[in-house]
């Protein structure tokens, strides 16, 4: 693992459950810019989802995103903890995004 996603990993952490943030909020919290891309193939390699919580990194948006096994799972794991998801979107996305 590099030493990017390492550090991108340890920051997704951070992201309480209840709470989401977006590709371009933690690309720039471990400080690249534009970035959005490269924590998009972070979080589709991630070797241990769940325990690091990539269905918790949705689009600037506030729509779902994709996720490895499907954007209904990760619908799913928001909605168990909390978070609303209508049609495919982060409802009251302001609220919900958690900024580092």
């Amino acid at each position: 693992m590099s030493d990017l996603s390492s550090r991108v990993y340890k920051k997704l952490l951070e992201v309480p459950r209840g709470k989401v943030t977006t590709y371009a909020e933690l690309a720039k919290a471990v400080g690249i810019e534009n970035g959005q891309r490269a924590i998009g193939n972070i979080m589709n390699k991630n070797p241990n989802p769940i325990l690091v919580p990539c269905h918790r990194v949705v689009r600037s948006d506030g729509s779902v995103g994709g996720y490895a096994f499907g954007e209904a799972e990760k619908t799913q794991l928001l909605s168990s903890e909390g978070v609303k998801v209508r049609d495919g979107f982060i409802v009251d996305m302001n609220d919900t995004v958690y900024r580092f």
